[in-house]
């Protein structure tokens, strides 16, 4: 559902670009919205959630899924926990659909979808690692990299219920706003992805913004 935001880009406390193939991680605070803007266009931002206060709480695609009856997300969605706990809610969309359901490219997914020539190339799994390697204060590791949603990304869901990658519906300043139900750690790859079109095969920047 296409919801265009009230909020300007000018009145935002935080603003930050995130080159492409680069992370993003914040603490993002309950009643705080956050907008993640489609610079170029036809970029996935592969985005994960937990809570600032018990990152073992974190989002969940089944629940997400399941609580709404909806395999994609847009306005009016409610992220959902594996405790069962509403996170976020997405508030203003203008792409008016987003992934949960294709995961993140890892070198093993890399090798076993491409080429094993493939296998090095740079990851969102490896950008999540990257950052919590760096940033150890927000008690993380590994284990904790799991369900994402993949902002701005189009997976169809085929008739024989299987996932395919297609060109991506956004363009270029198309937004995603989600309005914290938590406290909760934003952390995002901006998709360095070549092999498939959810880029469009040339990796671009996203700018993410924030408003108390």
């Amino acid at each position: 559902m296409i919801k265009e935001s009230p909020l300007h880009l000018a009145d935002a406390h935080f603003r930050e670009v995130i080159p492409a193939g680069d992370y993003f991680i914040k603490v993002v605070r309950a009643g705080e919205i956050l907008r993640i803007l489609d610079l170029e266009g036809n970029q996935a931002a592969d985005t994960l959630f937990y809570n600032a206060q018990d990152p073992a709480e974190r989002y969940s695609a089944t629940d997400t899924v399941r609580e709404q009856g909806n395999v994609y997300l847009t306005a009016g969605s409610l992220l959902i926990s594996n405790r069962g706990n509403p996170m976020l809610e997405i508030v203003a969309d203008t792409c008016g659909r987003h992934d949960t359901l294709g995961g993140a490219c890892a070198s093993e997914s890399n090798t076993v979808r491409y080429d094993l020539a493939k296998r090095c190339m740079h990851s969102c799994r490896d950008s999540w690692m990257l950052a919590i390697a760096e940033h150890e204060e927000f008690g993380l590791d590994k284990r904790d990299i799991t369900h994402n949603i993949n902002f701005f990304m189009n997976v169809p869901v085929t008739a024989q219920g299987g996932l395919t990658f297609a060109d991506g519906i956004s363009a270029p300043g198309k937004y995603v706003e989600l309005k914290a139900r938590m406290d909760v750690i934003v952390l995002v790859s901006n998709c360095p992805q070549l092999n498939n079109p959810c880029n469009g095969y040339n990796p671009t920047p996203v700018e993410v913004a924030i408003w108390n």
